[in-house]
């Protein structure tokens, strides 16, 4: 540890997380419709080669869901969080894991590490998005 300040001076007190996507309607049925992230609008993307940006609002973050007119050649490769190096999951704090874990399952999403205790009075559940991207729910006591 040292003395330094730190160079981030934060303007919120979230992150915004970009997801590109191969399916744009797949990925909003998982994200806002069984999830129930709430959806701020569309806006065209402002980088690449056209297509969308899907705003959800996950707390006091935004998820940025965004469809290219072309998908990418290249896909991230699957293997879950050890399959590569890179950002291969992210975690969003829940009071209702179970809950959570059983409407993906009755929507046909694949739940990957069921809710589990990992350490006394925190589970954790690990979930696919339909591009297999892992979301990692942490339920703490």
């Amino acid at each position: 540890m040292t003395d330094t300040p730190a160079l981030i001076r934060h303007g919120q007190r979230a992150i915004d997380l970009g997801i590109v996507v191969r399916d744009a309607e797949a990925a909003l049925g998982f994200y806002r419709d069984v999830l129930g992230l709430v959806d701020e609008g569309s806006m065209p993307m402002p980088v690449g080669a056209g297509g969308t940006m899907h705003r959800l609002r996950c707390g006091d973050s935004l998820i940025k869901l965004v469809a290219f007119d072309e998908n990418p050649d290249a896909k991230a490769p699957r293997g879950g969080i050890p399959g590569a190096s890179g950002y291969r999951y992210f975690t969003i704090h829940v009071v209702n894991i179970d809950e959570i874990a059983e409407a993906c399952r009755s929507a046909g999403v694949r739940v990957v590490v069921e809710p589990v205790e990992i350490r006394p009075g925190v589970r954790i559940a690990l979930i696919n998005d339909p591009d297999g991207n892992t979301v990692e729910f942490v339920e703490s006591a």
